[in-house]
């Protein structure tokens, strides 16, 4: 029983095929008499964040998951309703704090805090229990569904991957970086960067779309088999910080390693297919956005991911991605 069969075939007959829920095989719903895209994540301690994390920080980490959702979309947000499940032996102080780390992002983002609802465990030890319902207004062009890509689409990646599982890593004292790689992949896995310029710029280019949250093969997964195809990447050409780099050259095995950096969740980069044809087109928008954006595959016939070596030969893939109830 995994997270994604759950929804595919428990939840998604809820939806009676309702035209813009499209049957829960998107990242969002449009509800286009609202002319709104919308998007929820949940969030609990000990799963999507350190339960010693700072509050402000996983506030602000709530608001920016949910923010790439809708950048991946293409989509303009505007505001969100929160839910708050609190630990009993919660202070009035960490709940300011809190609410300072979404002030900070309100203004960075330039959203707004809707409604919402909040209450304590009843329950010891629970923990603390986030809910974020976002909504933002679709592109002209249209919304940029994750189905969508053709057969010999190309297959793009904005930022790097892998830091932000590298981050946890580091955090953890699982592996000793420099100072500054530490630091700079634990920023990655606090406060990830939303491609909302990227996701615009985007819109009516790209064929499908998808953040890049439960890892690179994961989502590709999502994304080719949401488009009827085999996603083909290219291991090697998958962008990679200072960091990751560092991390891949200490260990033994570099294919195996490569792999295990495409399977690190909370990216929060754009994966992304476009025609061949839109090269050019993808490199401005990658310029105009400002955002690294990298060529790393394309979509094939068949399903699934192959990650490939230099000549070609597919890589036996560790962890393919993030599973909520796989990892329980």
């Amino acid at each position: 029983m995994g997270e994604f069969d759950i929804i595919r075939e428990i939840f998604a007959p809820l939806t009676a095929n309702t035209p813009g829920a499209y049957n829960l095989a998107d990242d969002a719903a449009l509800l286009e008499s609202q002319n709104l895209v919308v998007t929820k994540d949940l969030m609990v301690a000990g799963v999507h964040f350190l339960a010693k994390d700072p509050p402000d920080l996983v506030a602000r980490k709530l608001i920016r998951a949910n923010l790439s959702d809708l950048a991946a979309k293409g989509a303009k947000p505007m505001g969100y309703f929160l839910g708050c499940v609190w630990p009993q032996n919660v202070k009035r102080d960490s709940i300011e704090q809190f609410a300072k780390g979404l002030a900070e992002d309100h203004e960075h983002f330039r959203i707004a805090l809707y409604g919402g609802d909040t209450t304590v465990h009843a329950a010891k030890g629970a923990p603390l229990t986030l809910s974020a319902t976002f909504f933002g207004a679709p592109p002209k062009q249209g919304m940029t569904r994750r189905s969508g890509a053709a057969l010999g689409d190309d297959l793009y990646v904005s930022g790097t991957i892998g830091d932000a599982g590298l981050g946890l890593m580091a955090l953890r004292r699982e592996f000793k970086f420099t100072t500054v790689d530490k630091a700079s992949l634990a920023g990655r896995y606090h406060l990830p960067e939303p491609r909302l310029v990227l996701g615009t710029a985007l819109a009516g280019l790209a064929t499908a779309a998808i953040d890049v949250s439960d890892g690179l093969i994961a989502d590709a997964a999502h994304l080719a088999r949401a488009s009827g195809l085999r996603a083909e990447i290219d291991a090697v050409a998958v962008p990679r910080s200072q960091g990751a780099a560092y991390w891949v050259a200490a260990q033994q095995n570099r294919w195996k390693a490569l792999a295990t950096l495409s399977g690190f969740g909370d990216d929060y980069e754009i994966l992304f297919a476009a025609p061949p044809a839109m090269r050019r087109s993808v490199v401005m928008a990658a310029k105009a956005s400002r955002t690294e954006v990298s060529r790393i595959g394309s979509l094939t016939r068949g399903d699934g991911v192959l990650l490939l070596d230099e000549k070609g030969a597919p890589i036996l893939v560790p962890e393919t991605g993030y599973d909520h109830f796989s990892k329980r």
